[in-house]
């Protein structure tokens, strides 16, 4: 499974592409799915262009990006950067008036569980951020309701294109399988491309986009999404397993 990570917590000073209200997302979203993309991540914002949880703007961008590509999955970021408190974050999930189908959570976030399970509550898919360097996959595998999240998305920090697929590895093998759960590898900057080869050639899921990389694997500027999904369908194709 291929996923685009829209937007991310960038402002429109990092790339003149950036997708940010929900009419650019939704386009944004539609040419990435035309591309190849077969999963969406999306930071909804605020009219300031922050990373927000309030349910107005969620169920905006939600139901824009969903009218403009039916049928596929639409996910949302739950990070602590939004909203410090995890039982506020807990209680603006509650607050939703329109669910995203999966959320992500990151496990090095103090309160992880308590947003996740605030998920749970609501039939929303979990995404459990694992973060390399850092204490999240012994958090995550140590919470009894681990095996009900949708995916693990093991996201590789380390953005030297060198070192990183070694440190995926080792994030990897410290999950352990992770209980059968579907993985998802990525990197970010300028490891992007690396991590998702590695990826690609384990024959696990993978996400590209802006809020990941800003750059084609060639080192010219992504003049958007759909170019960076159309990089990586081009990668799966000549480096996928078999």
């Amino acid at each position: 499974m291929l996923q685009v990570c829209l937007n991310g917590a960038r402002n429109r000073s990092e790339s003149p592409y950036l997708p940010m209200t929900p009419e650019e997302l939704a386009e944004a979203a539609r040419e990435a799915v035309g591309a190849g993309a077969q999963d969406i991540h999306l930071h909804p914002k605020n009219p300031d262009g922050e990373d927000t949880l309030q349910p107005a703007p969620v169920a905006a961008a939600v139901t824009a990006v969903r009218a403009a590509v039916p049928g596929i999955p639409v996910g949302v970021t739950t990070g602590a950067w939004a909203v410090p408190d995890a039982r506020q974050r807990a209680a603006l999930v509650g607050s939703w008036s329109v669910l995203p189908d999966h959320a992500s959570v990151n496990w090095h976030e103090d309160g992880a569980t308590i947003v996740a399970n605030a998920l749970l509550e609501r039939g929303v898919g979990i995404e459990a951020g694992i973060y390399s360097g850092t204490a999240a996959a012994r958090r995550f595998l140590a919470w009894p309701q681990r095996r009900h999240v949708l995916r693990v998305l093991a996201e590789i920090t380390d953005t030297d294109p060198r070192t990183a697929p070694d440190v995926a590895v080792s994030l990897l093998d410290e999950l352990g399988g992770a209980d059968g759960l579907p993985v998802l590898l990525h990197g970010e900057g300028d490891a992007a491309w690396s991590v998702l080869r590695k990826a690609v050639s384990r024959g696990l899921d993978t996400r590209i986009g802006l809020e990941d990389v800003l750059h084609l694997p060639d080192g010219s500027p992504a003049t958007g999404n759909a170019p960076l999904i159309a990089a990586a369908q081009a990668m799966i194709q000549a480096f996928g397993p078999g």
